[in-house]
This record gives C-alpha cells, structure tokens and sequence, in this order.
C-alpha cells in the first residue's frame, strides 16, 4: 500500500467532490491496519489542506498549463508538501510520490520532472509565493478580504493562527474528579498538561494523545473539547430544577458539560436535524453515563417537537460558516464559499426567532458561534434585539475574548482557543397593567 496514494485520493475527494475531509479519512484509513501509516496519511491530507492555496500557486509556477487530472494533482500537492514541511527525505519524498501514480505512465515523468524542478528552484518559487497574498496566507482571496474587513487589526494574527495545528484540551468531569486530580493521573501516564486559569474544567496537553491514553477516557472521568467551547456552560449559569434546551445539539459536548456541571436538572432537551450526528450525542451520554431527552428536529420549526413547556435556559449553538475553527478542519479553506455567509446569516435569523418564545420570562439564551465574522455574530444578535423589545443583551465580564457591541468575541489563537462567539440574552419578565 502506497501511503501517498491513498492520501491523494481523500485529498481529491475533498478538492475535486466537495467532500469534508473528515469524511473522506473516515472511509479511507478503515482498510489500513498500521497505525504509524494512518498518522502519515492524516499528517499528509491536513498538510496539503493547511497549505493548499501556497502549494497550488507553486504548482502552477511549475506546469505549463493547469493540471485537470484531479489525483495526479493531489499526487503533486501531497510531493511538494513533503518537501517543504516534512521531514520526509527529498529523495524519498519523489520516489515515493512518483510510484504512487505507477498506474499512469504520464503522470510518473511529469511528478518526477515537477518535484525536481521544484527542489532545484524551492528558493525562488518560496520568494514569489511569498509575494502573492493568497499564497502567502494560504487563505482564499474572499476569506482574507473578509476577515481584514471586520478584523484590521488582528487580521494577521488570525490568518497566520488558522495555519498552525491546534492544541488538544481536556475537559474533566467535575462532578466525578477534581482538575488537580486529573492532572495528577495524566502525569502517572507521563502525559504532560496545564490548568487553563479562566476555565475550570480545561487541561491543555503540551502535545496531543489518543483518547486510549487518557486515564478514565472511557469511564466518563475527561473528554476532549476546545477551550472556548467549555466557556458556555458557565455562561450559561444553570441551577437546580431548570429545564435546559440545547439547540443544535450535536455532536453534545455542550450538553455533556452542562449535566456535569448541574446534575440536578428538572430536564435537559438536545435538538439536532440529522439524525446520524444525534446519534453520537447518544454515543457521548452514553460513555459519560448522562441522560437527556434527544430529539431530532428541526430547530427553525420548533412546533414539530415541542411540548409547550417553556425552557429555563437555552444554548443555540447556531450553525455557522465554522471559521473559527479552521484549524482543525483546514478543509473548510476550500470548501466555504463567500456565498454562503449570507445564507448561513439567514438560517441563524431564523432559528434564533423561532426558538425565542420558548424561553420562559426572566429565563437566559446564549447565542454562540464557531465563527470570527462580525455578520453571523454581533451583527446578528443586534439586529435581533432591534427586533425583540423582550430581548435584554447581559453583559459577559470575563478576563478572555473582546467585547463589540454586542457578545464576547474570542479570535482564533487567543490563549491557544479556537475562534469562538457568545453573547447572553435575556427574557423581559411580563408587564402587568
């Protein structure tokens, strides 16, 4: 099995099919048995994505004309990754390349002839690359113009942030150990971490570690969830007896916090439209050994599965152009389209104004995105309670993320979190006359 080839395969699935690249993997590492060729496989397919719009613009430094055979161009991509971000051996990385297209005769010489090449100009390619916007952020033109529009500042910072590899984070389950506890247990499995001091349930490891390493992993004592994501149970400020909605549930590592963080709920309800990622919310109370009502549904028409009983508190975690987290899933680079902002703009409006009259009077919502743009964010809620004369905007007074004029934005990288929004509404109590 040449482990090129089978990256260059997941790799055209997703640049040539539109495929998510998590999917692609999925399907593609269930035939390979070793675990040291799965790693190389996923480091080559996130590589390639990372770096995709540096390595295409080399690419066509090196061909005359454009290259239509979709997996021999992966093919290429996957050799002029190894040789500018590996430390895989030039010599190994052609030949290696080269044998992965032995099945097209054409493809061998031309592979062979554009790695050369590059390793015999690198400097110069690397020089021009670095002059060309796109290529030198590795970001699609659009995305860059977007995120220097609401962001001029920092714009740098997140661009630059969404290319390196994301830290793996911990959340303990506080009501089974204490994070110092756990810390301790790591350590006995020589697994190095830290407390993140504004969030009392994260470890960030100085390097990543499969979950089977993980003390008490499958006993429900730590799961793996980003930072910024842990921050909403807390916001959320959930005390016994409360009827809980958590829309756009999956995959329910929002949901899993707040049961560990208020065991004494009247009832926490999750709502999810697809049915598949609903079930590895099952699959995640399941191993915690926590239980809610599931419910798949549509979360813009909330007359299809609500009860008529109005929520204490509720979490939309609303879908979004997810650019926040574009470092662990750097397909979204190729995926996301400009137009597509507007349409995902649309869908949050709506959720947003059907699930509000489910709220109770005095009862808490927090709208929250994986997204830095302003347009699903701040702008977003504000529009909302131009709308809503019920709807109160509560300050969030936390020492992370930046206040705009309404919510709390954390950008990609902040304290090692991904891009994250939050912003807390309140339910006017009813006036009587």
């Amino acid at each position: 099995m040449n482990t090129r080839l089978v990256a260059a395969k997941v790799l055209s699935r997703v640049l040539q099919d539109g495929q998510s690249l998590t999917a692609a993997l999925d399907n593609a590492l269930l035939a390979v048995e070793s675990v040291k060729d799965r790693a190389f496989i996923q480091a080559l397919c996130y590589g390639v994505c990372r770096q995709y719009h540096r390595l295409d613009f080399i690419l066509s430094q090196l061909l005359d004309k454009p290259l239509k055979d979709a997996d021999v161009k992966a093919l290429a991509l996957v050799g002029l990754y190894q040789l500018n971000f590996m430390r895989v051996k030039p010599h190994a990385a052609v030949s290696e390349t080269v044998l992965a297209a032995r099945k097209k005769p054409w493809a061998k010489s031309l592979i062979n002839a554009l790695l050369r090449t590059y390793l015999r100009e690198q400097e110069g390619l690397e020089r021009k690359a670095d002059k060309f916007q796109v290529a030198a952020l590795s970001h699609p033109d659009w995305l860059i113009k977007q995120i220097e529009q609401d962001w001029p500042e920092q714009a740098l910072t997140i661009l630059q942030e969404n290319n390196q590899q994301p830290p793996m984070v911990l959340r303990v389950n506080l009501s089974k150990t204490s994070r110092e506890d756990y810390l301790q247990l790591l350590a006995g499995q020589d697994i190095a971490g830290e407390s993140v001091s504004f969030c009392p349930s994260a470890i960030k490891l100085d390097k990543p570690a499969p979950v089977d390493l993980l003390p008490g992993f499958a006993g429900g004592l730590v799961s793996v969830q980003d930072t910024a994501a842990q921050l909403a149970a807390g916001l959320l400020d959930v005390q016994p007896g409360h009827r809980v909605l958590d829309v756009c549930a999956a995959p329910g590592g929002k949901t899993a916090h707040i049961l560990e963080t208020q065991p004494q709920l009247k009832e926490l309800v999750a709502v999810d439209i697809d049915e598949a990622r609903m079930q590895r919310v099952s699959e995640n109370l399941q191993r915690l050994n926590l239980q809610a009502k599931l419910v798949v549904g549509d979360a813009a028409n909330p007359s299809s599965w609500w009860d008529g009983q109005s929520f204490d508190r509720i979490l939309l975690d609303a879908p979004c152009s997810a650019l926040g987290v574009i470092r662990r899933h750097p397909d979204i680079k190729l995926l996301r389209r400009a137009e597509d902002i507007g349409q995902l703009q649309a869908l949050q409006k709506s959720i947003l104004q059907a699930i509000w009259p489910l709220l109770a009077p005095g009862g808490l919502l927090l709208y929250a995105t994986c997204s830095v743009l302003k347009q699903e964010n701040e702008r977003q809620v504000q529009a909302f309670l131009v709308e809503h004369a019920d709807a109160v905007e509560l300050s969030i007074d936390a020492d992370w993320g930046i206040s705009g004029i309404c919510g709390h934005q954390i950008l990609t990288g902040e304290s090692a979190m991904d891009g994250f929004y939050y912003a807390l509404l309140s339910k006017s109590p009813k006036q009587h006359v």
